[in-house]
């Protein structure tokens, strides 16, 4: 027999009434529960649609459903994971309560003044911290905007590529020392959209006393860079040739950006960042090739015999290394999807934040012994940060344990 709630469900969404739905606590928290799932309307090529979106620790999907379909998924998650509901519909806000038997509670609320429009363009103007309409001169510079504002349309991916990790930084920001000059090196800097974008967020726009370091090994480029920097009027964003391994210029950093460092260069890259005891650090890697040419495990052979999927295994596990020495060393760490995969497949970006006392931990360095061991792997992070890390005599903390 079908409930009440589940038609009015139906309903909703069968007679477009249904603006959002919030799906939140849930039975039990796992990693492959999402915390909470937000389902809109949404207008998209192929017609209405609902966007069912589901919010994981260290990542958000998306999901567009047609109405029955959505409406079944809907109810299905309402019976399992989610006890609760906020529903907003044209007429009402309804909350649904469920108990463990499936039973709901409803309580409606009429919606005050105006009945409310959904929002339908899939496309809608989002609130970005570079917004399209506004130029911002480096953006102009470097091609992404025109001088009025508009983001050329083979410059979108970019655009919101370099808006993505703005957001990640500014998560974080509350994390950087205040009352002082901060001081950011980006390793591998390239082309500079995202140093120059870093530069123009915290010194442009937050009014931050920053100085900036961007290294990278070409030479061209960098001549690039410090022509542009200069235009600009940024004065203390700096541009240098070098290696990264090699880079002595400073003796400590407050954030640390690595971004396609390929293979142990990004290692390198953390092992200068933890030196210098940066509070932040963001890390997007590339090409991991030394776990591949260590690992070995006979459990795994299924796995480990093809090579694509050893290839895309050993990519996984060198950055599950490197997040779990960062943790070994008392930094907070997130895997976070940094673009959207159809666009690249090094798409998986480490934001390591560090705690205040930053004390050794004794289960993560259990941890990563073990799954170490397995793979049989000899990490490079490891060796690069070797005097930093548990050795028999120390005392690590025992507290996340």
């Amino acid at each position: 027999m079908t409930d009440q709630w589940q038609e009015d469900i139906r309903e909703w969404i069968r007679g477009g009434g249904l603006l959002q739905a919030t799906l939140s606590s849930p039975r039990a928290k796992t990693e492959e529960t999402p915390g909470k799932t937000v389902v809109r309307p949404v207008k998209l090529k192929e017609g209405l649609r609902y966007q069912f979106e589901s919010h994981f620790a260290n990542k958000v999907t998306h999901l567009n459903l047609e109405g029955q379909e959505a409406a079944d998924r809907l109810i299905r998650l309402l019976g399992d994971p989610y006890r609760q509901a906020l529903v907003k519909t044209a007429d009402a806000d309804v909350q649904l309560l469920l108990n463990n038997k499936g039973k709901a509670t409803m309580r409606k609320q009429a919606a005050a003044g105006k009945a409310r429009e959904a929002v339908l363009d899939h496309n809608r103007k989002k609130n970005r911290i570079l917004e399209e309409g506004k130029p911002a001169p480096f953006l102009v510079e470097l091609g992404i905007m025109t001088p009025e504002g508009r983001v050329h349309a083979k410059k979108q991916d970019k655009y919101r590529q370099i808006n993505r990790f703005l957001e990640m930084v500014s998560d974080v920001v509350d994390a950087l020392p205040r009352g002082r000059e901060l001081k950011i090196v980006d390793f591998g800097c390239g082309k500079s959209y995202l140093t120059f974008a870093l530069y123009h967020l915290l010194a442009v726009e937050q009014g931050r006393d920053i100085s900036v370091v961007g290294l990278d090994l070409k030479q061209d480029v960098i001549s690039f860079c410090s022509e542009l920097a200069k235009k600009l009027g940024y004065d203390k964003l700096r541009f240098l040739v070098g290696d990264i391994g090699e880079y002595e210029g400073q003796e400590s950093a407050d954030m640390v950006v690595t971004l396609h460092a390929c293979d142990t260069a990004t290692d390198a890259a953390l092992a200068k960042a933890v030196g210098w005891g940066a509070s932040v650090i963001m890390s997007v890697p590339c090409c991991q090739h030394e776990a591949f040419r260590q690992i070995e495990n006979g459990t795994l052979a299924p796995l480990l015999s093809q090579g694509l999927l050893k290839e895309r295994f050993a990519a996984l596990a060198t950055d599950a290394v490197r997040g779990n020495l960062l943790e070994v060393l008392g930094y907070k760490v997130q895997m976070l999807e940094f673009v959207d995969p159809e666009h690249t497949p090094k798409n998986l970006l480490i934001r390591a934040v560090a705690s205040p006392h930053k004390e050794l931990s004794a289960a993560k360095w259990e941890q990563y012994e073990s799954f170490r061991d397995f793979l049989r792997l000899s990490p490079a992070l490891e060796s690069m940060i070797a005097e930093r890390l548990p050795g028999p005599s120390q005392n690590i903390s025992e507290t996340a344990k």
